[in-house]
C-alpha cells in the first residue's frame, strides 16, 4: 500500500510542529494531524531554557524567537515580604553559548507554524482531523481519523506515527488503557497576562513567596507593545488547593478566586496587586503530572512531549524536553532509517531522561530555595539570608536541577549535536 507520508504526526502543538521542522532537515517527510479546525496562540508565559534555544538555533530559528521573545537575563528568588533570597544570572551572561528566552507559548506555536509552511507548504498540517485509532502492520501504520463532528476521514498510511497529542492524549490511553487519572500535585495554577512596565533587569524571571502564603511567578514575555514602555508580563500563581471534581485544563477563572493570598503583599520594585488587578482574563489549571512510564513505544508508533511525559511546571522545562525529544528522534531517523530500531533508540534514551526530570521537578526543582527559606524562617522576615541559608547549598540545589535536566554550561558545551 502506497504511503501517504513517512511519519504521521498526531498534534499541532509545539512538539507536532517542532518534529516537522526538524524531520524536514534530514528529508524524512512527515505531516501533522491536528484535532482543532484553526490553531490560535493559546496559553500564557513559557522560558526555553539554552539546551532548547541550541535546537532551536540549529534549525534557523533564533532570529524568529527574537522577533516574538525576550532574551532572559537572570532568575531571581524572594520571600513573601519582598525580601531577595538569590539572583541568578541565566544564558548567555552566565557563560552559556546559546540564550535563554523568556516567550508566550502561543508566539512559539505560531513560530513553528509559520516555519512548517514556509519550509513545507500550507499543507504541511491537516487540521479537523481528531485521532481515534490505528492498526500497524510489518511495513506500517494506518492511522484513523474523525472530523468534529464525528464523521470517519480518510485514514492514513505512514512508515510511522508519534503521538504528539498532549496530556489528554488519546494514542496513550490505548497504548496504557489502565493507567487512570493524572496525577494531582495539591496545588492549582492561575495564568495570565497583562501589560505592564518593566521591572528589575527588564528580563527577570522572578518566583516568590511558598505554597501556604501563596507563591507566584512573573517575567515579560515581549518587548515593546506599546507607547508607553510596556511589557507583555506574564504571572503564574500558584497556591495549596483540593483535588478538582473534573479536570480542566482550559478554565476560566476570577480574581477573586486566589487574589486574599496576595493582598497584603508589598514589594517596592514591582506592583503585584496592581498587575492581577490589571489582568482581564485568568486561566486555571491544576498543577498535574503522570509517572514515568516503562516505554512510551509500541513497534511503529510512539509518545512525545506532554503525551509522554507530562511535569510539573516547576522547572521551565515541558517545553525544553518536548524539544529535546523530536531532536533525539530525528538524529535516530537520521541514523537508522525512518524505522523501528529508531523508535527503540529514542525511547531508550528520552524515557530515561525525562523521568528523572518528572521526579526532579516533584522533589526539588529550582524553587525548593523558596520552600527551604519558608520552612526555616517560619514565613518570617529574616535579617540576614546567610543566617537562614548559605550561597553554596543555594547553588546547589540549583546545579542539581541542571545537571537532571541537562543543561550545565559545561555539560551543553560537551554534548554532542542530536542532528
Amino acid at each position: 500500500m502506497e504511503k501517504d507520508t513517512e511519519v504521521a504526526i498526531v498534534g499541532g502543538g509545539i512538539a507536532g510542529l517542532f518534529l516537522a521542522i526538524s524531520l524536514h532537515q534530514i528529508g524524512v517527510k512527515s505531516r501533522v494531524y491536528e484535532a482543532v479546525t484553526e490553531l490560535q496562540p493559546l496559553g500564557a508565559g513559557i522560558n526555553l531554557l539554552p539546551h532548547a534555544v541550541r535546537e532551536l538555533d540549529e534549525l534557523g530559528l533564533l532570529e524568529a524567537l527574537d522577533r516574538v521573545g525576550i532574551r532572559t537575563k537572570d532568575a531571581s528568588y524572594y520571600n513573601q515580604h519582598g525580601q531577595l533570597i538569590y539572583r541568578e544570572i541565566v544564558g548567555q551572561a552566565a557563560g552559556y553559548q546559546w540564550p535563554q528566552f523568556s516567550i508566550h507559548r502561543g508566539d512559539l506555536q505560531m513560530l513553528l507554524l509559520d516555519a512548517a509552511k514556509a519550509r513545507m507548504g500550507d499543507d504541511v498540517i491537516a487540521t479537523n482531523h481528531k485521532f481515534v485509532g490505528y492498526e500497524q502492520d510489518d511495513h506500517g501504520v494506518t492511522t484513523h481519523f474523525v472530523n468534529r463532528d464525528g464523521e470517519p476521514l480518510p485514514s492514513v498510511r505512514s512508515s510511522v506515527m508519534i503521538g504528539c497529542d498532549g496530556i489528554y492524549s488519546v494514542l496513550r490511553g490505548l497504548l496504557y488503557p489502565d493507567e487512570g487519572e493524572p496525577k494531582y500535585s495539591g496545588y492549582t495554577i492561575w495564568r495570565g497576562v497583562t501589560p505592564f512596565k518593566p521591572f528589575l533587569s527588564g528580563a527577570d524571571t522572578i518566583r516568590a513567596g511558598w505554597m501556604p502564603v501563596g507563591k507566584i511567578m512573573i517575567y515579560p514575555i515581549r518587548n515593546n507593545i506599546d507607547d508607553e514602555g510596556n511589557q507583555l508580563m506574564n504571572f503564574v500563581a500558584t497556591q495549596i488547593r483540593p483535588k478538582p471534581e473534573k479536570w480542566n485544563f482550559h478554565g476560566a477563572a476570577k480574581l477573586e478566586d486566589f487574589y486574599e493570598a496576595y493582598e497584603k503583599w508589598d514589594f517596592d520594585w514591582l506592583d503585584i496587586k496592581g498587575l492581577l488587578q490589571k489582568t482581564e482574563k485568568f486561566m486555571v489549571y491544576p498543577m498535574v503530572d503522570r509517572d514515568p512510564l516503562p516505554t512510551w513505544t509500541n513497534k511503529r508508533v510512539t509518545l512525545m512531549g506532554d503525551a509522554a511525559h507530562p511535569m510539573y511546571p516547576r522547572g521551565s522545562n515541558g517545553a525544553g524536553q518536548t524539544i529535546l525529544d523530536a531532536r533525539f528522534l530525528t538524529g535516530a531517523f537520521k541514523r537508522h532509517g525512518v524505522c523501528e530500531a529508531a523508535l527503540q533508540e529514542y525511547d531508550k534514551e528520552r524515557v530515561a531522561a525525562t523521568g528523572k526530570v518528572v521526579l526532579m521537578n516533584r522533589a526539588n526543582p529550582p524553587d525548593t530555595i523558596l520552600k527551604v527559606v519558608y520552612e526555616r524562617t517560619g514565613g518570617k522576615r529574616f535579617n540576614k539570608i546567610e543566617d537562614v541559608i548559605s550561597q553554596s547549598e543555594l547553588e546547589a540545589i540549583l546545579n542539581d536541577y541542571k545537571n537532571v535536566a541537562g543543561f550545565q554550561v559545561k555539560q551543553l558545551e560537551n554534548k554532542p549535536a542530536y542532528v
